[in-house]
C-alpha cells in the first residue's frame, strides 16, 4: 500500500458507493480509486499517474465514468450522512 492509499477500514466505507462494472465487480477497483485519489491529491496530469496504479488511461476512464454517474457526489453525501449518524446529529 502506497502512502495515502485507503486503509482497510476506509475502503469498507467507500466501496459500497462505487458502481459495479457492466459485467459485475471491477477487478482492482480499490487500486483504481486510490489512483484517482492520488491524482486529486497531487494535481498532476493524468499521464503522470504512477504505473503501480495501472494505465493512466484506465484510471482516467474510471474517473470519467464515476464523475458522469455522480459517484463522487453520492460518496460525499453518504460519508456526511454516515458521520452525522455516528455523531447522533439529526437533520
Amino acid at each position: 500500500m502506497a502512502r495515502g492509499d485507503l486503509s482497510d477500514v476506509e475502503w469498507e466505507l467507500v466501496e459500497p458507493f462505487l458502481p459495479l462494472g457492466e459485467r459485475g465487480p471491477v477487478p482492482d477497483l480499490r487500486r483504481l480509486f486510490n489512483a484517482v485519489m492520488w491524482r486529486f491529491r497531487t494535481g498532476c496530469p493524468w499521464r503522470d499517474v504512477p504505473q503501480e496504479y495501472g494505465s493512466w488511461s484506465t484510471v482516467y476512464g474510471a474517473f470519467q465514468r464515476w464523475a458522469a454517474a455522480g459517484t463522487f457526489r453520492m460518496l460525499m453525501e453518504g460519508m456526511i450522512a454516515g458521520s452525522s449518524n455516528l455523531m447522533g446529529v439529526r437533520r
